[in-house]
């Protein structure tokens, strides 16, 4: 089973991510944050990791970078789901070692198509 980290500081975001993702078959951890994101992938580096860009303490984007030095860290596939819909940010994420993007709300169908399309689904 593929474990999947969902970094979102929306409690609410976070519980309809685990509904659609366990529902795919993951096993899934949460973080409110960059840096609790960061603890969880060093104790364990999941396959894939959902994760919100506007965050407090460490946002989404500062996580990544971090992400991608650690070791293991270019594992995981790294899905950012986002309000954030200006184009260059979105650029700046991708060349940061974002697999791929959602925007929210998102749905079952949206996530599955995006994980499908990074080879989790």
């Amino acid at each position: 089973m593929k474990h999947c980290l969902v970094v979102d500081d929306s409690a609410v975001i976070r519980k309809v991510a685990r509904r659609i993702l366990e529902s795919m078959d993951f096993l899934i951890a949460e973080a409110q944050d960059g840096r609790e994101a960061l603890d969880c992938c060093t104790a364990h580096m999941p396959d894939a990791i959902l994760l919100d860009w506007n965050m407090p303490q460490m946002d989404g984007y500062e996580f990544l970078k971090a992400l991608r030095v650690m070791h293991d860290g270019k594992k995981p596939k790294v899905v950012f789901c986002t309000t954030e819909n200006d184009l260059a940010a979105i650029a700046r994420a991708m060349h940061a070692g974002a697999d791929e993007y959602i925007m929210k709300p998102f749905d079952k169908e949206i996530l599955a198509s995006k994980f499908q399309q990074v080879g989790l689904a």
